[in-house]
């Protein structure tokens, strides 16, 4: 399902309540990788009872079956509240998105960065730990870490981007161009992920590589921006 056909679908499910619908993340900014990459929108209606989750829910899970993740959800007005809380995902949708349908909500967000750097910190933490708890599971089997490391590896990027706001004031909507950026100011092997890049866009297979080694790797650069993030926070103080 295209974002566009979403958007003629959810107008058929909300009449008359749908406010805005915008595309962000990855297709918005020309990073997007085809097959290897999904679609994030964001959602705003007028109201968010049961009624108007019953009448998307339907084609929000068409849309997740299309290997999408579901809708971001929101009122305008809780829209405009939620800034503080979620300032890495909101800045990111200010700067860099396209409206689908209706109005530009994202454009005049104003957004409080003060509890940016906790929640990066927060955000690379908890995604760590979960990695680790994933590894178990793989009981070291060559394919299965493989994948863990593609599976993830978006989401590293996108808080990597996050923390270069730490060190600049602007930074690149492509996420590997900001990695780069980021180990002008850390020391780090950007080499690692590029390496995972590869054996997610399928031009790099496992059984080629020292996947175990790769893993290693994988997890000090992301232990070394969670020390670079906590120092700063720290000095901040």
């Amino acid at each position: 399902m295209t974002p566009e056909k979403l958007v003629e679908k959810l107008k058929q499910d909300c009449p008359d309540g749908l406010t805005s619908v915008i595309l962000y993340g990855s297709a918005a900014a020309g990073d997007h990788a085809g097959k290897q990459s999904d679609y994030n929108v964001l959602v705003v209606t007028k109201e968010l009872g049961i009624g108007t989750l019953d009448a998307m829910a339907k084609t929000a899970s068409a849309w997740a079956k299309a290997g999408n993740p579901a809708p971001l959800l929101f009122t305008e007005d809780r829209l405009a509240q939620a800034t503080d809380v979620f300032p890495i995902e909101l800045l990111d949708i200010r700067e860099c998105h396209k409206v689908l349908h209706g109005g530009n909500v994202a454009a005049d967000l104003e957004i409080d960065t003060k509890n940016l750097r906790l929640e990066i910190e927060h955000e690379l933490r908890g995604k760590l730990i979960r990695l680790r708890q994933s590894y178990l599971l793989t009981q070291g089997k060559s394919k299965a870490v493989a994948e863990l490391m593609t599976q993830s590896l978006s989401t590293f990027l996108v808080l990597f981007r996050a923390s270069l706001r730490l060190f600049e004031d602007s930074v690149p909507q492509k996420k590997f161009e900001a990695l780069e950026k980021l180990a002008t100011h850390l020391e780090f092997d950007v080499s690692v992920f590029q390496t995972v890049q590869q054996l997610k866009e399928g031009s790099l297979k496992a059984k080629e590589i020292a996947v175990g080694e790769l893993f290693n790797n994988y997890l000090k650069t992301i232990e070394c921006v969670i020390d670079a993030v906590d120092a700063y926070i720290h000095k901040g103080e």
